[in-house]
């Protein structure tokens, strides 16, 4: 059995929440709570409120996601 994508969404953070959770507001609308990937937490990459971030969602749970990009 082939392993479904994940979605790739765009969106703003708005919130730092505990255990590295950072609540995600979609641009095409919703929100996420999304954690930080661990490639992001091995080079130390920062996330703060204001942040635009690329969130991977995963297509059988739309409301948890995991952070894999910040742009600057």
């Amino acid at each position: 059995m082939a392993k479904e994508e994940a979605i790739e969404l765009e969106g703003k953070v708005t919130e730092a929440l505990a255990n590295t959770q950072f609540r995600v507001q979609l641009d095409m609308g919703g929100e996420v709570i999304a954690h930080v990937a661990g490639r992001m937490r091995k080079n130390f990459i920062k996330i703060i409120p204001g942040d635009r971030v690329k969130v991977e969602v995963s297509p059988y749970d739309t409301t948890k996601g995991r952070i894999i990009f910040r742009a600057r």
